[in-house]
């Protein structure tokens, strides 16, 4: 079974908000498995959907795209900048420095960071560094799609008929040092955003090069390589590893998507033609994270190598929870339809006729076939829903499973069962580093790579630490049992004293 790299080696990712939805204040650093849980309406989902929005704008956190903004300002500039030195300055010291940036540009065998630049080159990269206007125009755009809003002032917290400045910041930090971060502050009437970053910052990640055709007349050509896509916006570079990280969002509507996707996809199509525009001039919009993941099972195609541990997981699944096989079938029409082959029958069934667990989970098992791999990060919307407390429980070695493999996983949840069994997982672990073996459970998880955040009712966010006795439950879950417990006895207290009184009356 593969493992997952040190995570004292990976990079520190932390968000913290003020007055972001029901979230007064919160500040989460994400970990190989994080947890959200808390009453309903306290801003899981809405943290959950803020992390997917922002690995949309960073999408390796540690190499984030966005660094890569054209015009003036940006590496296009920079490369202006250089060619104008190269060709004009009169120093010899200076034009040799700039002719070697252009040629650590053209190779793509390791990034490019600010440290690279020569400090006597350091004042013509200030705009390349720190280019706000564009961070605020990328961030922006992808809060508007993920929270599907039309400003981004209306995700401010309301408070007291009044709404308070709203604040958002990223800070990621590598080896314990501090890294590059964002800061967006969001009023009723503007939004601000700062920016700053570290020697270390990437400006170009290994494995994308730049090449330069010179044209003459101080002009020139430039193309890029290597394996990553690269298409010119408005914004600056979008980049895209074509072997890279990505994200993938579960969301609580999932068993309606699986029951309901080929629908939707004929919609589409109706819509696509001109009658289908006059009949649609208005249709309501969906988030992104539901978008997406409805894009990904609507384009659902089954690869023909599959990485070994994800089929391995998908298997399990199948095998343990749902008892039987999520079928994959092509369409004349383009869009696949998706059947459920109980274990021991031949009849495969749709998705529509099989229980709701199964609706519930295929979505999980399909990604898991399709795309997951090391280093992507999953987000999922309450994994216990529709399970037994057995299989909630079992859940969680399917977490710890694909956080072993190298998956971040965010996770939003009411499960009991769930905690428990991710509190026994982590102690498995401490026995692990003791040497021994762990025969009750198929796999283990270290106490670094777990973060519990409880999300209470006033709006405040909490870190729930490990503890070896109660494991990694919030207090409210063992107030509820004990309240259970006590109303029972009660209750069965009384009843005792009624059948003693009702047996008194019958012996007289």
């Amino acid at each position: 079974m593969s493992e997952v790299k040190d995570t004292h080696e990976q990079p520190k990712v932390e968000i913290a908000v003020e007055n972001f939805g029901p979230i007064a204040e919160a500040n989460i650093d994400l970990r190989p498995l994080t947890v959200f849980v808390g009453p309903s309406n306290t801003g899981k989902t809405y943290f959950a959907t803020l992390v997917y929005a922002l690995y949309g704008v960073f999408p390796k956190m540690t190499e984030p795209r966005i660094l890569l903004p054209t015009g003036h300002q940006g590496i296009i500039g920079f490369l202006y900048a250089l060619q104008n030195i190269v060709l004009k300055d009169k120093n010899p010291s200076t034009k040799k420095k700039a002719q070697e940036l252009l040629k650590k540009l053209n190779t793509s065998d390791r990034a490019f960071r600010i440290s690279d630049i020569p400090t006597d080159l350091h004042e013509i990269s200030k705009s390349l560094i720190d280019d706000a206007e564009v961070f605020g125009d990328k961030l922006q755009s992808e809060l508007k799609n993920c929270f599907d809003l039309d400003v981004i002032s209306e995700l401010r917290r309301l408070t007291k008929e009044e709404q308070s400045e709203m604040v958002i910041s990223l800070k990621v930090n590598e080896a314990q040092k501090n890294g590059w971060s964002i800061l967006l502050n969001a009023s009723e009437s503007d939004v601000v955003l700062n920016s700053s970053f570290n020697d270390t910052t990437v400006l170009l990640p290994e494995g994308l090069a730049i090449s330069t055709n010179w044209k003459g007349n101080g002009n020139f050509d430039y193309t890029f390589s290597g394996n990553w896509d690269v298409e010119l916006t408005e914004h600056g570079l979008a980049v895209e590893q074509t072997s890279g990280e990505n994200r993938f969002y579960l969301p609580a509507a999932r068993s309606g998507i699986m029951q309901s996707h080929r629908i939707i996809a004929s919609s589409l199509v109706t819509r696509t033609t001109q009658v289908g525009l006059e009949s649609f001039p208005e249709v309501p919009t969906l988030s992104a994270p539901i978008a997406d993941s409805m894009q990904k099972i609507i384009l659902y195609r089954e690869k023909k190598k599959q990485n070994d541990e994800m089929k391995n997981i998908a298997e399990s699944l199948e095998n343990e929870f749902l008892f039987g096989q999520i079928r994959y079938k092509p369409t004349s029409s383009g869009y696949p339809d998706f059947r459920y082959l109980p274990q021991g029958t031949d009849e495969e069934i749709r998705l529509s006729q099989s229980s709701s667990m199964v609706s519930e989970l295929a979505p999980l098992v399909l990604f898991l076939r399709s795309g997951i791999k090391s280093g992507d990060t999953l987000i999922i919307e309450e994994p216990e829903a529709h399970l037994h407390p057995g299989a909630q429980a079992d859940m969680a070695v399917i977490l710890a499973r694909l956080v072993r493999a190298g998956v971040k996983v965010i996770i939003t949840t009411h499960s009991d069962w769930l905690l428990q069994e991710i509190g026994n997982l982590i102690r498995a672990g401490e026995l692990k580093n003791f040497g021994e073996e762990v025969d009750e459970l198929p796999t283990f998880l270290e106490i670094e790579q777990v973060g519990i955040w409880h999300f209470q009712k006033n709006g405040e966010v909490e870190e729930i630490p490990y503890n070896r006795i109660d494991g990694v439950e919030p207090m409210e879950y063992m107030d509820v049992a004990e309240d259970l417990y006590n109303r029972s006895a009660r209750l069965q207290n009384r009843l005792e004293e009624r059948n003693k009184t009702a047996q008194s009356i019958i012996s007289w």
